[in-house]
């Protein structure tokens, strides 16, 4: 049974945290693109978005699946395990609560902007700004990840082995 849960646990981790990390790694730089005659780079963050949104939401199952196979192990009072979960956690919050209310105001911004002038640019400063921010979030977001995979490879001071 711990086989097929860290099975499911390291699959879950890669096909669902690995796409949101691409997804709103590649958002801020097509929201500063102005949105051409074909529309590319607005159809494209809204693509992105929807893919961080919709991940985000099944990712869920990364961090149940992996509290189950630490508690078939025997491992989820290990100081290693306990600071992957509040690092996920921290990851989670930053997910839900900064990048994607900030992909969906950018998205906003940009949809309100080619209502008024038909251009979808915006603020040119205010759209840098946010993408800056966004990628700064993102950045974030991506390091707690790989920081977590690290602690889940080393497992430093685990009697499991490693």
């Amino acid at each position: 049974m711990t086989k097929l849960l860290l099975s499911i646990h390291v699959l879950a981790s890669i096909l669902v945290v690995g796409p949101i990390a691409v997804a709103a790694s590649m958002f801020p730089r097509y929201a500063r693109q102005t949105p051409g005659e074909d529309g590319h780079s607005a159809g494209a963050t809204v693509l992105l978005h929807r893919i961080c949104s919709g991940y985000a939401i099944v990712g869920v199952a990364v961090p149940v699946f992996g509290i189950a196979t630490g508690a078939q192990l025997g491992v989820l009072t290990d100081a290693w395990l306990l600071t992957s979960i509040v690092l996920t956690t921290i990851a989670a919050a930053i997910l839900a609560l900064a990048i994607l209310p900030g992909q969906e105001s950018m998205i906003e911004s940009s949809a309100a902007a080619a209502a008024a002038d038909g251009s979808g640019a915006g603020d040119g400063a205010d759209t840098k700004r946010a993408a800056a921010r966004l990628a700064g979030l993102t950045g974030v977001f991506n390091l707690l990840w790989a920081v977590v995979v690290v602690l889940m490879i080393v497992r430093p001071g685990s009697t499991t082995g490693a």
